[in-house]
């Protein structure tokens, strides 16, 4: 941990945590949505994994990328900015107040404009998604730029946040095309928005974050400083090369698979940092980012593949798809959400009902596993229905079945907490951990 420092040149500092309502409010209701895009994917059927640009495949996608990712990370991002980044949050209170219900309405009617085909739906949404977005990229946006904190974290997340700009400009034009009908060259915007919103906002924040926890939670050495400085900066790049390139409808074949390779050896790196921890047995959350990262690594060459081979399988654009979705984000986002709530929970329990317990009393270690094991087998049953149809309905039940049990497992610690400053003792309340 010597190095850490470098990384982050900032220290921790738990008086500035927002409300404990401001990140739990994103957290809370983001497995639900990944439980209406399972189920919705089970309604659907074989025919939802025809095409990739199915109205109906396209609406399980948002519940997952809005609903879920995007609630999450939101969450995320305005409780580690202040904590971690040294970089206060303009009234994160009432900020969450806005964007959240924001994301919450926008990913339902984008998904039931996808789904109905009704233009008004597309319009709201374009309103919602637009408002809370916006206020949301200002408002982390000047927190990153004001904080004193320097280091591979703080790029990695400025950068981050700087990519949900042009990934909700593309969105509200490709929300356009559908709400008015307007004639627009769809397929480049839809590769930009997909683009921008997993290699940008999404994978640069995960860069971001894993510098700060993956050493800190998984006892691994830290990333090295000039890697971790270099590989986010190169990703950026890239991605900006790749997408003015592609704009000018010149050939850009060759940034893609440089991109890709940038991806890859975050991934690689972060594995090799894994099998090198202090601590042997390995915990949930170890188990959620190795899987992760596995996952990772198989999009980048399923990407690849598509980039190379003058005409590959439409099912490749569905595959990278489904690894990318349930496999790297939900993933990482599930292990993070079992490492952060409980230590929300235990700061601030240390101000308002003294002792806390530890950690590990506030979420059963079975409970996690459980839930582990049954993402894991709904990642698999998805993978598998991309070459096998009839196993569409079953994936969409299995994903639906570990979100309700990630938001049960969720909501046990809320439970938890409230007991606990009710003024239940804790030898009591510990023994009914969920």
């Amino acid at each position: 941990m010597a190095a850490a420092p470098r990384l982050m040149e900032s220290v921790f500092d738990f008086e500035q945590a927002p409300p404990l309502s401001v990140p739990y409010r994103f957290f809370l209701s983001a497995p639900l949505f990944a439980a209406a895009a399972g189920l919705l994917l089970a309604w659907l059927g074989p025919e939802a994994f025809v095409s990739r640009w199915s109205p109906d495949l396209l609406a399980v996608v948002h519940l997952f990328t809005v609903g879920f990712m995007l609630q999450a990370m939101a969450g995320a991002l305005l409780q580690i900015l202040p904590v971690a980044a040294g970089a206060n949050v303009w009234r994160p209170l009432l900020v969450a107040r806005w964007v959240h219900p924001g994301l919450s309405g926008g990913a339902l009617l984008l998904a039931g404009g996808f789904a109905f085909g009704l233009p008004l739906l597309f319009r709201l949404a374009m309103l919602l998604l637009g408002a809370a977005v916006l206020l949301y990229v200002l408002v982390a946006g000047h927190s990153l730029m004001h904080t004193v904190a320097r280091g591979a974290t703080v790029a990695a997340m400025r950068m981050s946040v700087l990519a949900l700009l042009p990934t909700l400009v593309l969105g509200e034009f490709l929300a356009s095309a559908f709400g008015w009908q307007m004639n627009l060259p769809l397929m480049e915007l839809v590769s930009l928005h997909a683009a921008w919103a997993f290699a940008g906002w999404g994978l640069l924040l995960v860069v971001g974050v894993a510098y700060l926890v993956v050493p800190m939670f998984q006892l691994t050495p830290p990333y090295r400083p000039s890697i971790a400085m270099g590989l986010p900066l190169a990703q950026f790049i890239l991605l900006l090369v790749w997408s003015a390139l592609v704009l000018a409808g010149l050939p850009h074949r060759l940034p893609a698979l440089a991109l890709a390779v940038t991806v890859a050896g975050f991934a690689v790196l972060t594995l090799v940092l894994q099998q090198r921890r202090r601590r042997r047995l390995p915990d949930v959350t170890l188990l959620f980012w190795r899987t992760g990262m596995l996952a990772l690594l198989g999009a980048v060459v399923v990407v690849a593949m598509d980039v190379v081979l003058p005409e590959a399988d439409g099912r490749l654009e569905i595959l990278a798809g489904v690894l990318l979705i349930p496999g790297v984000f939900v993933s990482l986002i599930s292990g993070m959400l079992y490492k952060i709530m409980p230590f929300l929970n235990w700061l601030h329990l240390q101000r308002v009902a003294p002792p806390a317990p530890n950690m590990k009393h506030m979420l059963g270690e079975a409970a996690m596993m459980r839930q582990f094991r049954l993402h894991l087998l709904a990642l698999l049953a998805a993978l598998a229905a991309v070459f096998l149809p009839v196993l569409v309905r079953p994936a969409g039940l299995l994903l639906a079945a570990s979100a309700l049990l990630l938001e049960w497992n969720l909501l046990g610690v809320v439970r938890i907490y409230r007991r606990l400053v009710a003024g239940e003792p804790v030898a009591q309340v510990i023994r009914k951990k969920p």
